[in-house]
């Protein structure tokens, strides 16, 4: 059908678009149809930790997609896109990550309240972005931060721990930040479920803290453009 929809989606660190060409502010992209998700389009996500998934590196864009639209689930796929502004977040999902580890952590300290692992490697990463210590030390809180997600027993006990790792994990912030919200929404989502002595987190559940943490990402994106 043909309507238009503002979304997001990611670039590699060369600013390139999955077909090669130079993504260009302003400049109106087509194809033809017949659109296929995946397949054959000019594709985006309404929501930004949707785009997140999909992402290939750290360069953001927000886009205005025309013509034909073919949407499903968590992204979508136009004839027309015209990128509105992009912009590098490396520094932002990185931040991103560790905030989403810093919401779940409560939970594993509960249970294990003596081991600091993982915060540790939370202010590692930031020290890290700061230039205050190197690759090496960054990678040694890494490989704490992992043991202690291995000890930790309980599904969201295990999946706070795991958060934490993943946000302190590397310099790759794009699979950072989505690793740690994937990992930070699971031991949230278990929390709820167990709070309410559910077997397992209902759709609900999930749909709530993946909101949740929308709604962070995306203001976090958006400051960039605005700064």
């Amino acid at each position: 059908m043909t309507e238009q929809l503002l979304s997001w989606h990611f670039l590699d660190d060369t600013g390139l678009m999955r077909c090669g060409t130079k993504a260009e502010v302003g400049k109106l992209y087509t194809v033809e149809p017949p659109l296929e998700l995946c397949k054959h389009g000019l594709h985006g996500s309404v929501r930004a930790i949707d785009a997140l998934q999909y992402a290939p590196g750290s360069i953001v864009c927000r886009d205005d997609h025309s013509g034909e639209i073919l949407r499903r689930n968590d992204k979508l796929c136009s004839t027309e896109r015209r990128i509105l502004w992009m912009a590098d977040a490396t520094a932002v999902l990185h931040e991103f990550a560790c905030l989403c580890a810093e919401d779940v952590l409560p939970i594993f300290e509960r249970k294990y309240p003596d081991d600091d692992r993982p915060r540790k490697a939370i202010a590692a990463k930031r020290a890290w972005l700061r230039g205050e210590i190197g690759d090496r030390e960054l990678a040694a809180t890494w490989d704490a931060a992992w043991e202690a997600a291995e000890a930790a027993s309980g599904e969201a006990t295990w999946a706070a721990a795991w958060a934490a790792a993943w946000a302190a994990a590397g310099d790759t912030a794009w699979e950072a930040a989505g690793g740690a919200t994937w990992a930070a929404v699971r031991s949230a989502a278990w929390e709820a479920a167990w709070a309410t002595a559910a077997a397992a987190p209902g759709e609900a559940a999930w749909a709530t803290v993946w909101a949740a943490q929308n709604d962070r990402l995306t203001e976090m994106l958006e400051a960039l453009n605005a700064s």
